[in-house]
């Protein structure tokens, strides 16, 4: 069905419409409003009364979420445990068939939409393939698996018969206190967009109504990323010129890409919550980036322009504000008030007709695009769910994202009939891995994780020929006999620590600081006094401060969130199996303050101050070694809006065959605002065999020269330019 087809026909549906079904097409549920909390894959989860009061009654557009199935305490309470658990891919099929049977046995028969959050992998759905979380995936500077995890993630997605992945996360970051971070690509505009529309073209394709395909979700416009206190759901103080700068390019990228629908930052920047902000939502959004699709609100946040930001004097007049900003359709979650609220609002004049048939046209437009109204058979679970290749994708995926950061004297890899002690909190546990929203909202519910998979001490069990001893206990928060770890010391060749975070995502994991717990630097200060070799790893979103542990360790091993193969991947490069490749995406603070981006200001390494991070943005080792050399750019003047072509060498100066990311960033030298030292804007994995050279090629469009200038405008100012790759440095002039 073609564009104009597609129009037509919501012209025709929405001229048919009644003010209540076209607001209930703006209603987003929680699947517990049609549910009742059963046990997990129980074929009655949905009470078919609520059912029929949310669809046939209050005309529900869209349900998001999966089945509730475990009691929960107060978010407020430090028990506070996830509740919406995963399901099998046959009891998805199941509810989501139930869901559309009775829309359409409604007036109009409007199918809904129904979202959930897939983000690395089909989450909520048993025994899917579960990627390394978003942070590792930019870790591997590989687009191919980015696209490749689309295309499994929209597979499998879609194979649950579930339609809409609130995915992928196109944020910033650069705030490596906020509990979001690993959800993201990291520091850099350019790697983010490049991965984020990789992502989105695997997992839309060219026509996301396909059977195998799905629309996307650009997460979280614009600016919640950068929380000033590191906080989830805190103010943001972002100027306008940073905002475009850092912040709308990789949803700008989002949108040339496909993406039809956007989910709204939930917290607010200068002042202005996400939902309220009609500049961002219509302005820049609508008449600026040309966004055609619909925006969504995060969980209950036009409520929350009432209930928290006391923006708004009651929940109606919070309605109205957020849906005359630009709000399409919201996520309520739990009940109808917006349904009603808006209702009203339309019938006493406060919010225009036109106004409610602009969203429900949106809405009506992707539903169209997905092919709901024309369902397809779902493909076959068998060699569509699960299969082999996808798993193997997935494993290959870890293995790219695990980064070697120090290896004193190659103590690494590990011979397989090394003694090896395993020690630490992260190294028996599956969640801590994979981290949020892997089978639980929290991603912590170790006893649901599939037992098949290997955690990081059953994988090097598998693998050694040694002896193996692990010390530590079944959950993280177990206390570890420090004293026998150093007992044991004295019986084994190296000591693998392994330490990090336990699992959380979004205002659970606030933390008031980087520092480990106290804990786990007692065992590692014990650990490396027993006098031998230790081989620290750590697993987790964020990077936490390991400076003193990292200096007196033989080797370093940042292995973030790799995902449900990310056991077997870590053993991998342990043993040499495999030759590490992954690099930093983000710069890894030596201390809790020292929070500087690798693309800072020229005053923020100038007199006294110092970019001095533990490990540098794109820093990564290998077995083997690399060079680059004879950077060349193909002219020396090039005149305003030419392209200019660069050159490099990289050879593989060591012994074994292995992976090397060619990272090549720009600085204009002198600008009318000031310029970074330095931005990525182009990069290459190569593999190479030992003593091969490649010649590797890039091309550099004006939009890589360019900056938002004094007007807020995006421009090209004329002046010298450098290109750095390696330790090489060129440099070419723009003329007018």
């Amino acid at each position: 069905m073609n564009a104009q087809e597609i129009e037509n026909k919501v012209k025709n549906l929405l001229s048919q419409m009644t003010l209540e079904e076209k607001v209930g097409q703006m209603t987003q549920v929680d699947f517990s409003v049609i549910g009742d909390p059963k046990e997990q894959n129980a074929e009655d989860q949905i009470n078919p009364a609520k059912l029929e009061d949310a669809v046939l009654k209050h005309h529900v557009g869209s349900i998001l979420n999966a089945p509730l199935n475990r009691q929960v305490g107060s978010i407020l309470n430090p028990s506070f445990t996830s509740a919406n658990n995963a399901q099998s891919v046959e009891i998805w099929r199941e509810l989501t068939r139930t869901v559309q049977d009775a829309a359409a046995t409604t007036r109009l028969k409007i199918p809904v939409i129904y979202g959930i959050d897939a983000i690395h992998g089909a989450t909520y759905t048993q025994n899917s393939v579960l990627f390394p979380q978003a942070i590792n995936m930019a870790a591997t500077f590989n687009s191919e698996l980015a696209f490749k995890e689309g295309e499994i993630t929209a597979r499998e997605v879609r194979v649950s018969g579930l339609q809409w992945n609130f995915s992928t996360v196109m944020d910033i970051g650069r705030q490596p206190l906020w509990p979001r971070l690993w959800e993201t690509f990291g520091e850099d505009v350019h790697l983010a967009t490049v991965m984020g529309t990789s992502y989105i073209k695997g997992h839309q394709g060219d026509n996301f109504s396909a059977v195998d395909k799905a629309p996307t979700c650009l997460k979280h416009y614009v600016g919640y990323s950068y929380p000033l206190n590191g906080k989830d759901r805190t103010p943001a103080w972002i100027g306008e010129r940073t905002l475009r700068e850092y912040f709308l390019p990789t949803f700008e990228a989002g949108i040339k890409a496909g993406s039809p629908t956007v989910m709204v930052n939930s917290a607010e920047v200068d002042g202005i919550p996400g939902h309220a902000n009609h500049h961002y939502l219509t302005t820049i959004l609508r008449d600026e980036l040309g966004f055609k699709g619909f925006t969504v609100s995060d969980w209950a946040d036009i409520k929350r322009l009432y209930t928290r930001d006391k923006m708004a004097a009651s929940e109606k007049e919070a309605v109205k504000m957020a849906v005359m900003a630009g709000i399409d359709m919201s996520m309520v979650p739990f009940d109808f008030s917006f349904y009603d609220l808006l209702i009203d609002l339309v019938k006493s004049g406060e919010v225009p007709m036109s106004r409610i048939d602009e969203a429900v046209s949106r809405i009506l437009t992707v539903k169209y695009q997905a092919g709901l109204f024309e369902p397809k058979p779902l493909l076959p679970v068998a060699g569509n769910f699960a299969a082999a290749e996808a798993i193997e994708t997935n494993r290959q995926a870890a293995r790219e994202s695990i980064i070697l950061a120090k290896n004193d004297h190659n103590i690494l890899p590990l011979k397989k009939d090394a003694n090896i002690l395993v020690t630490g909190p992260t190294a028996n546990l599956l969640s801590a891995m994979n981290g949020g929203w892997t089978i639980t909202w929290q991603g912590d519910a170790e006893d649901l994780y599939p037992q098949e998979k290997l955690t990081v001490l059953e994988a090097i069990q598998e693998k050694s020929t040694g002896k193996v001893t692990y010390i530590g206990g079944d959950a993280f928060d177990a206390p570890i006999d420090v004293q026998q770890v150093v007992e044991e010391a004295n019986n084994h060749d190296v000591i693998l620590l392994s330490l990090g975070e336990k699992p959380y995502t979004e205002t659970v994991g606030n933390i008031e600081s980087l520092n480990l717990d106290q804990a786990q630097v007692e065992l590692a200060n014990a650990a490396i006094a027993s006098g031998k070799p230790v081989i620290l790893l750590t697993l987790g979103g964020r990077p936490r401060i390991i400076t003193s542990i990292a200096e007196r360790a033989s080797g370093v091993i940042l292995g973030f969130l790799p995902g449900m193969e990310g056991g077997e991947a870590i053993a991998d490069i342990l043993y040499g199996d495999y030759n590490p490749n992954g690099k930093l995406p983000v710069s890894y603070p030596r201390n809790t303050n020292g929070i500087t981006p690798y693309d800072y200001k020229p005053m923020e390494s100038f007199e006294g101050n110092t970019y001095n991070p533990l490990y540098p943005f794109g820093h990564g080792l290998s077995y083997t070694t690399f060079a680059t050399s004879g950077l060349k750019a193909e002219k020396e003047k090039i005149r305003m809006g030419e392209n200019i072509n660069v050159t490099v060498k990289v050879k593989n100066t060591g012994a074994l065959t292995g992976k090397e990311t060619v990272l090549l960033y720009i600085n204009d030298v002198a600008a009318s605002v000031t310029r970074p030292n330095k931005q990525l804007k182009a990069f290459k994995k190569v593999e190479l065999n030992p003593g091969q050279t490649e010649n590797v090629s890039f091309t550099l469009t004006p939009h890589d020269l360019s900056f938002i200038g004094v007007d807020l405008k995006r421009i090209v100012e004329p002046g010298d330019f450098k290109v750095m790759v390696g330790n090489e440095i060129v440099g070419f002039t723009v003329t007018e």
